[in-house]
């Protein structure tokens, strides 16, 4: 069971990439697309048929976009199906610990006071908007790990829950402030805050991509430690684990890969719920499954989305985010519905 959803997952991957480069604006053929795709590779000459500025559009537009969705999507659901875990919670979310409403004061601060300069754009945008939303993330994460910890030793998963939820409203005050005063940056922030995965080439993939690593091999090679800490802190210490270092290394990891993933696309929520959750539904309660399958199925999930936020209302493009919501929404209430019976 398990390869075949594995080999489903890797298939799905492969779906998304070939209709993210096919679909668009210029409509191309999906078997020249993969015959082009598959040009890429070492010692492989095929006849795609498509011309050379259709194989720029390829390779220096939308490929690089469909990739950074892929590791992006990856990032969140990933993230999402360990926050599930540590905190023993079907509605844990990336952004649980305060790192989207850090990430968004931070973004909202350089483009009000002058970070981004004038005329200043989402697609190519300066490193600053990346680099502020990176720094953002980490920041509030750091401060609610220290909200957490300063009731002494109780540094229970409700303790952290509770301190992001105090963080976030603490930032997103200060957002609303920033905003207040500097009315004529609403529209660039908000543009950023809906999400996007609007991309001048390969740049973001390179920024992202040693973080989609270290994320997903941390993640991954204490992925068996979930399923531990899901009976309980005592019975896991009696099986030879230590509960409270253990969650804060998957915690760390998991914020880490969604800092990045935030520092590259925006705000994109609902992510971290919907594929998590679904991979439990359908394919077992054990992280050993859930994990690696969320992390394929949300970079084709998120690859897909970013296909009908950039078709669906040709030739504009609705922000992905809103995308997101829209399908995010009602799955909320489904995760209401199941809750107690996948996490008694």
């Amino acid at each position: 069971m398990r390869k075949r959803w594995l080999a489903a997952g890797v298939l799905a991957v492969l779906v998304a990439l070939v209709a993210g480069v096919s679909l668009g604006p210029v409509g191309l053929p999906p078997g020249s697309v993969a015959a082009e795709l598959l040009n890429l590779l070492p010692g492989v000459r095929l006849d795609s048929g498509l011309t050379e500025r259709e194989i720029a559009i390829v390779t220096e537009l939308r490929l690089p976009r469909v990739v950074l969705g892929l590791l992006v999507g990856g990032l969140l659901a990933l993230a999402g199906g360990c926050y599930q875990g540590v905190f023993r919670n079907p509605l844990a979310d990336p952004y649980l610990l305060g790192v989207a409403a850090g990430a968004g004061l931070a973004v909202t601060a350089v483009i009000t006071l002058g970070g981004v300069g004038a005329g200043g754009a989402l697609t190519g945008m300066p490193v600053t908007i990346p680099l502020a939303a990176f720094v953002g993330s980490l920041g509030a994460v750091a401060l609610t790990y220290l909200l957490g910890a300063a009731g002494g030793r109780d540094r229970s998963p409700a303790t952290l829950i509770l301190a992001g939820v105090a963080v976030s409203a603490f930032l997103s005050a200060g957002q609303t402030y920033l905003l207040q005063r500097h009315s004529d940056s609403i529209q660039m922030v908000y543009s950023w805050l809906l999400g996007r995965l609007g991309t001048a080439g390969w740049g973001d993939v390179r920024l992202i991509l040693p973080y989609f690593v270290l994320t997903a091999v941390v993640v991954l090679l204490h992925r068996r430690e979930l399923d531990v800490l899901s009976v309980g802190d005592d019975e896991a210490a009696s099986l030879g684990l230590h509960p409270q270092r253990s969650r804060y290394l998957l915690i760390a990891a998991a914020s880490l890969g969604t800092a990045a993933a935030v520092s590259a696309s925006g705000l994109i929520g609902f992510v971290g719920i919907i594929v998590p959750h679904t991979v439990r539904l359908l394919a077992g309660s054990s992280y050993r499954v859930i994990l690696p399958l969320s992390m394929l199925f949300g970079g084709a999930f998120l690859a897909l989305t970013d296909v009908v936020a950039r078709t669906a209302a040709a030739p504009a493009e609705i922000p992905i985010g809103v995308v997101t919501a829209l399908l995010g929404g009602p799955f909320f209430v489904l995760v209401l519905r199941t809750a107690r019976r996948v996490f008694p």
